[in-house]
């Protein structure tokens, strides 16, 4: 049984490879430039690219499970190739497909809900990963500048999306399942900047930016109006689903989400100058 992980270079995707090689399964990781992937020994290493839909009818010979993300075009907008997948993924023989919601509407996405694949949408909220946006400024100065900063987040980490990922595509009883996927607590900015400062050994300032100070720092980061307009509104007005803990990560894989406080230990170095 072999797993085709597209997007495998990703936040997620690395971790839904890791998961599979430990669970002792068969992986085979789907990347534009393979050269440049950096895996484990025994991960089969593909080039492929899913806005090229023939570019994966190799990749997916003798594939029983497949990992999707909703995104890969240019500016990551999702690609219009959803039906064709589908149907090379049925034609090499794929039983079951996990699919990582990127949180807008996807023509790939449509067309996996509308085969007759065991099919399984991922939907976490906040990576733990966004915090290493920080790093840099932390490193530099000692601070973290951000707007609301008492907006409340159950962000997730990346490993757990991964282990969820894993179970569906490798075991029954998740065909047809829509899973929030979520951490372990409800944090506030400041809860995580101290969380950081506490695995760094050092303490960080929190510096709290008014809405045109957000803009006119995402502006010089380079951000598009879409973007920023997009982060206003998850910020200033969080989705319920986003502040809410839900136990899928313990009742997929047996054993409760991860905290911040690990995510913190495990990356403390990129906080450190």
């Amino acid at each position: 049984m072999t797993n085709l992980v597209t997007g495998a270079t990703g936040t997620v995707g690395r971790q839904v490879v890791a998961e599979l090689l430990r669970r002792g399964h068969s992986v085979r990781a789907l990347t534009r430039d393979p050269a440049k992937a950096d895996f484990p020994e025994g991960v089969d290493v593909v080039q492929g690219d899913l806005t090229d839909a023939e570019s994966l009818a190799a990749a997916l010979e003798g594939v029983t499970g497949l990992h999707l993300i909703t995104f890969g075009g240019p500016y990551f907008a999702p690609p219009a190739t959803g039906p064709r997948i589908v149907e090379l993924a049925r034609k090499a023989g794929v039983r079951r497909v996990t699919v990582l919601h990127g949180g807008g509407p996807s023509p790939l996405e449509d067309a996996v809900r509308g085969s007759d694949l065991a099919w399984t949408v991922l939907m976490p909220v906040e990576f733990m990963a966004n915090a290493l946006e920080w790093a840099e400024g932390i490193r530099a100065d000692g601070e973290v500048r951000e707007p609301f900063v008492g907006r409340l987040s159950a962000m997730v980490h990346e490993a757990d999306i991964g282990a969820v990922a894993a179970v569906a595509l490798t075991e029954d009883g998740h065909d047809g399942r829509e899973y929030v996927i979520t951490g372990a607590q409800v944090l506030t900015v400041e809860d995580k900047v101290d969380t950081i400062a506490a695995a760094r050994g050092r303490k960080i300032r929190l510096v709290e930016l008014s809405e045109e100070q957000a803009v006119a720092q995402w502006k010089a980061a380079g951000q598009s109006e879409e973007v920023i307009g997009f982060l206003l509104d998850v910020y200033g007005n969080t989705p319920v689903e986003g502040r809410t803990v839900v136990d899928t990560v313990e009742r997929v894989t047996g054993r409760p989400a991860r905290t911040f406080a690990q995510w913190a230990e495990e990356h403390a170095d990129a906080f450190r100058a």
